[in-house]
């Protein structure tokens, strides 16, 4: 289980936010669950690693 102690903030254009939380609640996640799936994929893609494991 991952510890979400850390916030990230960004600015978005408010057009593609509201897109991004329909496209989203179509899915059926969050926004903040969306995104975190976005980083570990970036993260093993990048790495070529599972995302935990490249944390420790």
């Amino acid at each position: 289980m991952e510890q979400r102690t850390a916030r990230l903030t960004l600015l978005i254009d408010p057009r593609k936010k509201a897109m991004f939380e329909q496209l989203c609640a179509a899915e059926d996640v969050t926004p903040s669950q969306k995104v975190r799936q976005f980083i570990r994929e970036y993260i093993e893609q990048k790495t070529g690693e599972d995302w935990q494991q490249s944390s420790r």
